[in-house]
């Protein structure tokens, strides 16, 4: 792949979401959509299946104007789980329970035959992912990337507390893995979704719009396919293992605490934010 596509790519993002970004947000707004933040203000939810759009036509100009430039299995299968994350993402945006939270809280109602929108993600982004990964795969290998792709969607909503930490991260993580995978065609998806990103995190900085589940969701679901495309076996154990520890971490302590007692992560942390 050469490197002059990857910026091709990010400005591409950036323009689509940026075009788009003030109807979707007004969308929101006329439609109701909307919840009060940490700090008790009301602004839109959701706004982050803005990432799934904004994607569309720089996807759809590079399949017809370069033929064979994007690798269509991949594409579609690209497109396939952001649109499935962005889906259950709105689902919980729109009829999630915030008294329920985590693995423990979400499966343990599961068991007692309640049915909560944070299972029904989990459940719903396994499957889709076993869909697109068990051909070609022996299934341990499918398991393991599956895993990957799931857990590293509930860390970005983990994440996604405060306004523009989801993105930070995701910025952080999309540098890394650039290096990791430097010179696969992957990276294309990766770089039209931080473009999509760079448009977005101004308007989430400022708490005008919050990305939901339905942004944090897509973005670990677009971290979660470069690292399984990008990277080998042992990687993506590696990765797997860090993230089952940040969930049991998560599960006895508050993240945001753990930030906010750090005086650089609490530094990273407000950077940009404007409350």
């Amino acid at each position: 792949m050469e490197a002059w596509l990857l910026p091709v790519a990010l400005l591409a993002g950036f323009a689509c979401a940026r075009g788009s970004y003030g109807p979707f947000r007004r969308l929101l707004v006329n439609g109701g959509a909307v919840r009060p933040n940490y700090r008790g203000q009301a602004i839109p939810v959701g706004a982050g299946m803005l990432f799934f759009f904004a994607v569309l036509p720089p996807v759809l100009a590079g399949v017809v104007l370069c033929p064979g430039r994007l690798p269509l299995e991949r594409t579609v299968a690209f497109l396939f789980l952001l649109a499935l994350t962005t889906l259950v993402g709105v689902i919980d945006d729109a009829w999630g329970s915030r008294a329920v939270s985590g693995f423990k809280g979400h499966f343990g109602r599961l068991l007692r035959g309640e049915l909560t929108t944070g299972a029904l993600k989990a459940l719903a982004i396994a499957a889709g992912s076993l869909i697109l990964f068990l051909p070609g795969a022996t299934p341990g290998e499918a398991l393991l990337n599956a895993a990957v792709v799931a857990l590293t969607v509930n860390a970005m909503n983990l994440f996604d507390l405060r306004p523009g930490r989801a993105g930070k991260v995701f910025l952080l993580a999309a540098a890394i893995l650039t290096w990791a995978a430097w010179g696969k065609e992957e990276l294309l998806f990766l770089w039209l979704v931080c473009g999509a990103l760079l448009a977005f995190l101004p308007g989430d900085l400022a708490a005008r719009a919050m990305m939901g589940d339905a942004g944090s969701n897509s973005l670990g679901a677009v971290l979660g396919l470069t690292v399984v495309w990008g990277c080998d076996v042992a990687v993506r154990a590696g990765v797997l293992g860090g993230f089952i520890l940040l969930h049991l971490l998560t599960e006895r302590y508050s993240l945001t605490e753990i930030i906010a007692r750090n005086r650089v992560l609490n530094f990273l942390d407000r950077l940009g934010r404007r409350d």
